[in-house]
């Protein structure tokens, strides 16, 4: 299985964003991204990869105690930024120390249950919104995101979502993304 650890932001968290996407995908020059679909908006906290079935229970176990040691925090979708002329994307605010340690923690788990993890990078909180096949100049985008602000939401919960790619061929065929398995943040949990 294809999976990735993350944090889901709620409906009005998406819809918010989705009114300001589609004045992004309004610019000159949008068509020319692949835009991602908003049923699959997430901010990745540590991508596993392929993962062994014979891990996975492991996993689940390690996961849930990284969720039941973080206390719930409070993060807001704000801003946007891009990787180089490839992917634009929104940006986070609010509780980012929080949101870093768990994303941590979600890597470790991963670690300790066997999962060959890649080379440990910074960890950088967004929401992918788009792609380009080809570098091209995304920072009028990026400045149409800089005035956005979303409202807070309180983060509960760490979700572990298996990812299908699209298939090869087919139009308009996007990844697809579901949810596995959720745990509650906090001692609470």
């Amino acid at each position: 299985m294809r999976l990735f650890a993350a944090v889901l932001p709620p409906e009005r968290a998406v819809d918010e964003l989705g009114r300001a996407a589609r004045e992004l995908a309004a610019l000159p020059g949008a068509d020319g991204l692949r835009w991602t679909g908003r049923e699959g908006w997430h901010l990745t906290l540590a991508f596993l990869g392929e993962v062994d079935e014979a891990l996975l229970d492991e996993l689940r176990e390690r996961l849930r105690r990284a969720a039941h040691r973080t206390d719930p925090f409070t993060l807001r979708l704000h801003g946007g930024g891009r990787f180089d002329g490839r992917a634009l994307w929104a940006g986070v605010a609010g509780g980012l120390d929080e949101l870093r340690l768990l994303a941590e923690r979600a890597d470790a788990a991963a670690r300790r249950s066997g999962v060959p993890m890649d080379q440990h990078r910074r960890y950088v909180p967004h929401l992918t919104l788009a792609r380009s096949r080809t570098p091209m100049d995304l920072r009028p985008y990026v400045t149409e995101l800089a005035a956005f602000e979303g409202s807070p939401w309180p983060v509960a919960e760490l979700a572990l979502i298996r990812s299908s790619l699209p298939r090869d061929g087919v139009p308009g065929e996007r990844p697809r993304y579901e949810a596995v398995a959720r745990w509650p943040l906090g001692a609470g949990g």
